[in-house]
């Protein structure tokens, strides 16, 4: 069973930075996109980040472009959701996700899912 598990959520203010972490449970993502998703309350699961199995190729959603940064170490099968300047509208759970081959930025597309990370901003 391959299971992701997240660390690295909390509460931090408005400027601040976070850094997430999501480990996986087995070495079946050399061939994987990872990707990172957030979820606010009422809103629906948005992308927010993902980066290929060779680490080349990485994709941003806009509204965190120039601020946060996906990376991923396969050797720990983990990927990293490095946040900096955070602001209110990022509190929401974030989600890390496995996708075999090809590039996506739908949540509904991805195969695995991690439980959520908690990460509230307050201004």
């Amino acid at each position: 069973q391959v299971q992701l598990v997240e660390s690295g959520g909390g509460l931090v203010q408005a400027g601040g930075s976070l850094r997430l972490s999501c480990a996986a449970s087995e070495r079946t993502f050399t061939n994987h996109w990872l990707g990172w998703f957030r979820q606010a309350p009422g809103k629906e699961r948005e992308f927010v980040a993902t980066v290929s199995w060779s680490g080349g190729r990485l994709y941003y959603a806009d509204s965190v472009k120039g601020r946060f940064a996906i990376s991923r170490d396969n050797a720990k099968n983990t990927v990293y959701l490095q946040m900096n300047s955070l602001k209110p509208e990022d509190t929401a759970v974030y989600y890390c996700a496995a996708r075999a081959l090809y590039y996506s930025d739908t949540p509904g597309a991805y195969d695995y899912w991690g439980q959520g990370t908690q990460v509230t901003v307050s201004s």
